[in-house]
């Protein structure tokens, strides 16, 4: 094999194999409550872990009840970098925690949590 051709091969292996550049959005890997969970009724802690950073500053959580109504709740501010957390009071209904992050990659993604509230 000529010289230069080994060359040449040799750094596209090299290239191949170094890691890309991530560039992914945010993506909500887990939450509490559960995507169509059943809680009981009282205070509830919600917590959503993403896939990567969020800046919590730029991100917003919003409660939609029963009756289609919607309330921002407040992002706390503290804890993992990947996280998100606010509580809330619930009555028993189907309600949506609606989330919408900036991931520090600069990209906004959006999703819903619905779940139910029962009767203690």
């Amino acid at each position: 094999m000529p010289r230069a051709m080994t060359k040449t091969l040799t750094a596209l292996l090299v290239a191949l194999s170094l890691p890309g550049v991530a560039s992914a959005h945010a993506i909500l890997i887990d939450s509490t409550p559960a995507i169509r969970a059943s809680i009981p009724a009282g205070h509830e802690a919600v917590t959503l872990k993403f896939n990567s950073r969020i800046d919590r500053e730029r991100s917003r959580l919003t409660l939609i009840g029963p009756d289609k109504s919607e309330t921002r709740l407040p992002v706390g501010p503290n804890g993992p970098p990947d996280v998100m957390t606010t509580s809330s009071d619930l009555a028993p209904g189907a309600y949506t925690v609606r989330w919408q992050v900036l991931a520090v990659d600069g990209h906004i993604t959006r999703g819903d949590v619905p779940f139910t509230v029962v009767a203690p």
